[in-house]
């Protein structure tokens, strides 16, 4: 998907007056990654929807999770089946220079993926102590292999051709689904629009022709054919929100696939047939625009400026998003200031992690998991339930406020090198005294010109990455 720069002008819903003023600047955000229509965020019109994107709001921290075929051998998703994309996808497709072969390999890996240690309750318990709130789960990505046992799909875990379909867990998003809301979270399905599997989209599921991310045949000219690939689309997210219990989420990607181009399913008309059986369902129809995109996502970046309509920051914890054996992770200190920069600007995190071909999450991901929740379980009253307060982001300072209770938060980022004592300025705000979260220690104010001042002890005990202060005015 290009990137787009484009402009919305809305205003946030329920921000106090004097953060309305604060945020008229923002309303012309412009977003870096993965962009949304021109003509601006479309409120959806029914209030199940409106109620639920206050939820949304408030949950803060989400597990995005890309699984599939590519996990089996450690490559990048989808993508590399691409002919148009193979410059920047295929880097690690170093054994074959043959894009038909590769392409029959690739699709072959449904007859070695079985992920024989997925257990979906260590998924769960790992992300709740983590302080995520919702998963985000790839039920189908772009090379059409589903996860889910689709009656409008043979190219399926649950196909007699991967080996991993004779276990009894081998409905993998049923297996997710029902663990993570056994512990309270949140559900979010991930499923693309296009898929290079189906015979009509990929003729010939690409193979004997140079394909790129469009259908191979002019849909114009062979509508019936492009109206089968629609009613296909529509059966299957009909289904997993239908029958795999309460979706909150559907989050779908793919944004060649779009209203209003001759690439059109009917996306209305599809979350209209789906919200028959979850009517609060939030339809994220990336980069479509109009009133299926009832959330912005924003891909591997931060906005600069808050942004007024629900958003997301799909960022990965490590390069990848698929599992790659040699994978670099973020330190948690870069990964606990994304978070505090997404919620200041009144956002959602969705942090990506790749299961392990054994099913498993890899090791890196859950000590960095384990330490953020950690962190959260003393600090998330800061960040869970809160929207942006002027002056949002400050240098080495996030600001915001608590919804439901009102209190205001200052919190202080800090870097690996400098000292976490001694005078601290908190710029453009005003207070009398501020209540450190950690330990419950106050510390009087002095208020200048810049804003108010508080004077750290050198026996501070302060967190290595990043310290929460209550204001008190």
């Amino acid at each position: 998907m290009k990137k787009q720069l484009l402009v919305i002008g809305v205003t946030m819903a329920g921000l106090v007056a004097c953060a309305q003023k604060d945020m008229t600047a923002a309303q012309e955000a412009v977003q870096e990654g993965h962009g949304y229509t021109p003509k601006g965020y479309v409120q959806p019109k029914e209030p199940e929807v409106r109620e639920r994107l206050e939820w949304f709001k408030d949950q803060k921290l989400a597990l995005m999770m890309h699984f599939g075929l590519c996990s089996t051998i450690g490559i990048r998703e989808s993508w590399a089946l691409s002919d148009a994309d193979a410059k920047w996808s295929r880097k690690e497709i170093d054994w074959t220079k043959d894009p038909d072969e590769f392409k029959r390999q690739y699709y072959g890996l449904i007859r070695s993926f079985n992920p024989l240690r997925f257990e979906p309750a260590k998924w769960a318990t790992a992300a709740k102590e983590g302080g995520f709130r919702y998963v985000i789960f790839t039920t189908k990505h772009h090379d059409g292999f589903c996860l889910f046992d689709s009656k409008y799909s043979d190219f399926k875990v649950t196909s007699p051709e991967c080996p991993f379909s004779t276990d009894k867990r081998a409905d993998i998003v049923k297996g997710v689904f029902d663990a993570f809301r056994a512990e309270g979270l949140g559900i979010g399905a991930y499923f693309s629009k296009p898929d290079w599997h189906n015979e009509d989209y990929w003729e010939g599921h690409g193979i004997g022709r140079t394909v790129n991310r469009m259908p191979t045949y002019d849909v114009k000219k062979n509508p019936e054919k492009w109206a089968c690939f629609r009613e296909y689309t529509k059966n299957q997210i009909v289904e997993i929100v239908r029958d795999y219990g309460k979706i909150d989420i559907i989050w779908l990607d793919g944004g060649q696939v779009r209203r209003g181009t001759p690439l059109d399913i009917g996306i209305e008309d599809i979350i209209a047939a789906a919200r028959k059986y979850n009517p609060a369902l939030i339809s994220v129809d990336r980069t479509g625009g109009g009133p299926c995109e009832n959330v912005i996502t924003p891909e591997q970046t931060v906005p600069k400026e808050p942004i007024a309509v629900p958003w997301e920051s799909c960022i990965t914890m490590g390069k990848w998003w698929g599992y790659h054996f040699e994978d670099e992770y973020k330190p948690l200190r870069r990964i606990l200031h994304t978070l505090i920069d997404v919620v200041a600007k009144g956002g959602n995190l969705a942090l990506n992690v790749g299961p392990q071909p054994d099913g498993r999450l890899p090791h890196q991901a859950l000590e960095r998991m384990a330490a953020l929740g950690a962190w959260l379980k003393v600090n998330g009253e800061s960040i869970y339930d809160t929207r942006p307060m002027p002056p949002f982001r400050k240098g080495d300072w996030a600001f915001m406020r608590n919804r439901k209770t009102g209190a205001e938060y200052a919190i202080r980022l800090w870097s690996e090198a400098e000292a976490h004592c001694g005078r601290q300025a908190l710029p453009g705000i005003e207070a009398a005294k501020v209540v450190h979260v950690g330990s419950g220690c106050e510390f009087a104010c002095t208020n200048e010109n810049a804003g108010a001042v508080i004077d750290l002890p050198s026996d501070f005990k302060a967190d290595a990455n990043a310290d929460v202060f209550m204001i008190k005015r």
